[in-house]
């Protein structure tokens, strides 16, 4: 769809990939409900409410990532951006409220931007606003899930691309989808000049990991058991929300943060017709956030196939900004 943004010279469009089958995602997440260990994709956290309470996560103390990032990113502004260059496409993996890529957009100086994301009326309310604040700049809203693959090749000019993934989004792929999905990027930076600019979180101590997800005013909980009536919405099951609580928790073995959400007491809810019993205890995965080393996620792009990896920390070595080229 085509809208006006404001008073802006050009107009900016809103694509809706044909790959996205709503039947067969609905099919999916049913399966995932009834199965015997209970999931549901962490892509379901972002109705209108999600995106507002994942806003308010990022401002909570406990929640150190988006300032050890923006840290990063504001120490080495023109480091990095000596790096990138300017005057490219540039492509926003979970472009959100699109405010991460726009405060590159006056260094950078992308000719074309493309946001990409799931949540289709959160987009276009950001993208129209920013619309207002870059008229010159050429704009698309790709409404894409990234995890069933990178589909962009009718968007792309052959030309130098920069590809955008800050908030250590990435760790929400298991270490084998994040290499895919790498490889997927990597292939769309053929042109000489392109690369990817990424947010990545390491590995620290439990505490630390444990209070970020589970902050003590519940705002980490809302978002995560907001799921539900975003589930109830779409599938047309009848999940009570107070029925369950929220769980999040840093498993060292594994390398990543899990949540759930935890049945409170013996319950049930219709699911497609059918009836699913949680026991008391019972938990419904919701998320994983892998952690890196830095010389982890290093191999990790270089096993993609970039060839070219600069970093740069936080004094704490909370969090790595990568370039890949």
């Amino acid at each position: 769809m085509f809208f006006h943004c404001g008073q802006a010279m050009m107009r900016c469009s809103i694509t809706r990939r044909s790959s996205f089958d709503a039947e067969s995602e609905r099919q999916a997440l049913i399966a995932g409900l009834l199965a015997p260990h209970a999931a549901i994709p962490p892509k379901y956290f972002y109705d209108e409410l999600g995106c507002l309470l994942y806003a308010a996560i990022c401002s909570l103390p406990e929640y150190y990532l988006t300032r050890a990032e923006a840290s990063i990113f504001t120490r080495n502004r023109d480091d990095i951006a000596s790096a990138i260059g300017s005057g490219k496409q540039m492509v926003d993996l979970g472009a959100g409220d699109c405010r991460k890529a726009a405060e590159w957009f006056h260094i950078l100086q992308p000719g074309r931007y493309f946001a990409v994301d799931m949540a289709e009326v959160h987009l276009g309310h950001s993208l129209g606003r920013l619309a207002e604040e870059f008229p010159d700049m050429e704009m698309t809203g790709i409404i894409l899930d990234i995890a069933r693959g990178l589909a962009l090749d009718s968007d792309l000019e052959r030309r130098p691309v920069t590809f955008f993934y800050p908030g250590s989004s990435i760790g929400n792929f298991t270490p084998k989808a994040a290499l895919q999905l790498l490889g997927q990027i990597r292939l769309h930076c053929q042109p000489p000049g392109s690369g990817l600019l990424i947010g990545v979180d390491t590995k620290k101590d439990a505490a630390r990991l444990d209070v970020a997800y589970a902050d003590p005013l519940g705002i980490t909980a809302a978002f995560n058991l907001n799921t539900l009536n975003h589930v109830n919405r779409l599938i047309g099951s009848d999940f009570r929300v107070d029925d369950f609580r929220h769980v999040g928790f840093y498993h060292e073995v594994m390398g990543r943060v899990e949540m759930h959400l935890e049945a409170r007491r013996d319950c049930t809810a219709h699911i497609d017709g059918r009836v699913r019993e949680f026991a008391a205890g019972e938990r419904i995965h919701t998320e994983n956030s892998w952690k890196y080393a830095r010389h982890e996620f290093e191999a990790l792009l270089q096993q993609a196939g970039f060839n070219s990896v600069r970093c740069w920390q936080d004094d704490a070595g909370d969090f790595c900004v990568f370039y890949a080229a």
